[in-house]
C-alpha cells in the first residue's frame, strides 16, 4: 500500500509528477497505488504499444475488422500522411474551412434575411459531442462570430426547444449537417426537422445548409441535388470519435470564430510528445499504464472525470464516447472473448462536492478519479470574497481537499493541470486522451477503432421501426385488437415490444391510434382512428 506520511507523499509526488511546458500541461500519477516495479515491468508491453502506434501513423491497416487505416493524427500534421493524395486532401479541407468561414463572417455568404448570426449543428455521437465540448469550452458570447445551437438527438421535443430559440431568426441561421455515411437516422431526422422549420418560415433550406459527409454518400448526393451552400469531406480513415481535428470540429469552430490554427497546433504538439518511446517522458503512455494498473488490465474500475472548471463540464461526455466506444469490446484481436472496457462518468468540481463525492469517499471502491484543473482562474481582476481569497482559490481548495479526502480512504486518483482554457490547450487535451486510448487498446490487444455494438444497436432500432409499421398496417384492417392478438398475427415473438409500441403510439394523439382499456394494461384493445 502507498505510504501516507507527508514526507513519503512528497517524495512520491516528485517522482511521478510530469511537467510539459510546451503543452501547458502537468500530469501527476503519484496518488495511483502501483508498486515501484510496475512501470519497468510493463516496458515490453509498452514497446509493442509504441510499435503499433508507429505502424498506425505510417498507414498500416490499424482497423482490421473494417480494413481501414486510422489517420486522425495526420489531420493536425498532414506531412505525416502516408500518401501525397491524403496530405493534399487534408490541406485542401483546412483551406476550404477557413475560406468558407471568412466568407460567412464578411457577409459574402449570407442567409435570406441577412448575415448569418446563428449556427445550428446537426449530428450525433462523434459528430456532436466534440463540437459541443469545444463550443462550451471556448465560447465568449460577447465576441463569438456566430451563436451555436445543436440537434444531437432524435428527440422531437428537444429539437422544438432549440427551434423555439431560433424562432424568427432562421433566415440568419446556418445549418451544418454532419454524417459520414449520410444514413445516420438521428442526423437525418434532425435535418428533416430543420428543413421543415425553414419551409414553414418560407425559406429555402438549401440556401442555409452545409454538409460534412463522405464522398458520394446519401447526404452528399442530397446536398448536391438541393443546391446546399457547400459540402466538406469526411474520410473513412477518420472515426467519428476521433474526428474533432477534422472538418467535423474545425468548421463549427471556424464559424464561431475560434482559432483553429492554435487548436491544431495544440494537438500537433501533444502528438510530438506522446510519440516519444519513453514512458517516463510520455504523458499518454503514463495515463494508459495507470488505467491498466488500477483495472488490472480488465477495466475493473470506473473512470470518474472531475474537471474543476465550468468550461470543461462537457469533457466527461466527450470522453465517454472516446473511451467507452473505443475500449468496450467483446473480443480481442485474436478472437478471444475478453469483454474489455472502462466505464466513464463525471460532472464537474466543485459541484460534485454536493453530489456523488460522498459515495466516492465512503462507498464502494470501484473507481478512480481523474481531476482536471486549470491554473488560470479568469481574465480580469478577481473578486476577493474574503481577505486575500478569491472564488478561484476556493475552487482549488475544493480540488486539493477532495483529492486528499479520497486518498485518506484509499481511493486512487490522477491529476491533470492545464495552464488555461484556450484553443491550444483544448487541442492538447483531446490529443492526449486519443493517444492514451490507443496505447491502452494495444496493452489489452483490442481494436479501438471499430464499433460493432453500435451497429448492432442501429440494426435493432430499425427492426423496431419495421415492427411498428407492421402493427399499424395490421390495425387498419383489424381494429380493437389486443397486444397478444397483434403479436400473433404480425409474427413477432416479442410481445413486450409490441405492447410498448402500441402504448407509445396511443400516448401521442397525432398518431391516430386509440386505446380502449381492459381489465389490465395488457388486455387493452387498440384501433386506428
Amino acid at each position: 500500500m502507498m505510504q501516507t506520511t507527508p514526507e513519503s507523499l512528497w517524495e512520491r509526488y516528485q517522482k511521478f509528477y510530469s511537467h510539459y511546458p510546451a503543452l501547458g500541461l502537468t500530469l501527476d500519477i503519484s496518488r495511483m497505488d502501483f508498486p515501484d516495479d510496475f512501470l519497468p515491468s510493463m516496458e515490453p508491453r509498452m514497446a509493442r504499444a509504441f510499435a503499433n502506434m508507429a505502424d498506425l501513423e505510417h498507414g498500416a491497416i490499424a482497423n482490421p475488422d473494417e480494413k481501414r487505416m486510422v489517420g486522425h493524427y495526420w489531420l493536425r500534421n498532414p506531412a505525416l500522411a502516408p500518401q501525397p493524395a491524403i496530405r493534399q486532401q487534408i490541406e485542401d479541407a483546412i483551406r476550404a474551412v477557413k475560406d468558407f468561414a471568412h466568407q460567412v463572417h464578411s457577409g459574402t455568404i449570407h442567409g435570406a434575411r441577412g448575415p448569418f448570426k446563428n449556427l445550428l449543428v446537426i449530428g450525433i455521437g462523434g459528430s456532436a459531442l466534440g463540437p459541443e465540448f469545444v463550443a462550451h469550452a471556448l465560447s465568449q458570447p460577447a465576441t463569438d462570430k456566430l451563436a451555436v445551437h445543436f440537434f444531437d438527438n432524435t428527440d422531437p421535443d428537444g429539437m422544438d426547444k432549440v427551434l423555439s430559440r431560433l424562432a424568427g431568426h432562421l433566415g440568419e441561421t446556418l445549418c451544418v449537417v454532419i454524417s459520414k455515411s449520410g444514413g445516420t437516422q438521428e442526423t437525418r431526422n434532425g435535418m428533416l426537422e430543420a428543413a421543415a422549420a425553414y419551409q414553414r418560415a418560407g425559406l429555402d433550406f438549401g440556401r442555409h445548409a452545409v454538409a460534412i459527409t463522405g464522398a458520394d454518400s446519401a447526404l452528399d448526393k442530397f446536398a448536391a441535388a438541393n443546391h446546399w451552400r457547400a459540402r466538406f469531406p469526411m474520410w473513412d480513415w477518420v472515426g467519428g470519435r476521433t474526428s474533432e481535428t477534422s472538418d467535423v470540429g474545425l468548421l463549427p469552430m471556424a464559424l464561431q470564430g475560434f482559432d483553429i490554427d492554435a487548436f491544431l497546433e495544440g494537438a500537433r504538439e501533444c502528438d510530438k510528445i506522446t510519440r516519444i518511446n519513453n514512458v517516463n517522458a510520455n504523458p499518454a503512455a503514463l495515463l494508459a499504464l495507470a488505467w491498466f494498473h488500477i483495472g488490472n488490465g480488465k477495466g475493473a474500475k470506473d473512470m470518474v472525470i472531475l474537471p474543476y472548471k465550468d468550461r470543461l463540464e462537457l469533457f466527461s461526455r466527450y470522453l465517454q464516447q472516446l473511451v467507452m466506444e473505443s475500449l468496450g469490446k467483446e473480443f480481442d484481436l485474436d478472437g478471444k472473448k475478453v469483454n474489455q472496457g472502462i466505464a466513464v462518468y463525471g460532472n464537474k468540481g466543485s459541484t460534485d462536492q454536493h453530489a456523488y463525492i460522498q459515495q466516492l469517499r465512503d462507498g464502494i471502491n470501484n473507481f478512480f478519479v481523474t481531476f482536471i484543473a486549470v491554473s488560470r482562474d479568469q481574465h480580469g481582476a478577481p473578486l476577493m470574497v474574503q481577505d486575500g481569497v478569491t472564488p478561484g482559490d476556493f475552487l482549488q481548495g475544493f480540488w486539493l481537499g477532495t483529492r486528499q479526502a479520497l486518498h485518506e480512504k484509499g481511493r486512487e486518483s490522477i491529476s491533470i493541470t492545464i495552464t488555461d482554457v484556450s484553443a491550444f490547450t483544448i487541442g492538447v487535451l483531446i490529443a492526449l486522451f486519443e493517444r492514451a486510448v490507443g496505447f491502452y487498446a494495444s496493452l489489452v490487444n483490442i481494436n479501438a477503432y471499430h464499433q460493432p455494438g453500435v451497429e448492432a444497436g442501429k440494426k435493432a432500432a430499425n427492426a423496431i421501426i419495421a415492427l411498428q409499421l407492421k402493427i399499424v398496417a395490421f390495425l387498419k384492417d383489424h381494429p380493437n385488437s389486443t397486444v397478444e392478438q397483434i403479436a400473433a398475427t404480425v409474427g413477432s415473438g416479442d410481445i413486450e415490444n409490441v405492447f410498448r409500441i402500441c402504448e407509445h403510439l396511443a400516448a401521442n394523439p397525432d398518431r391516430k391510434l386509440a386505446k380502449t382499456t381492459g381489465a389490465s394494461p395488457f388486455e387493452a384493445a387498440y384501433r386506428i382512428l
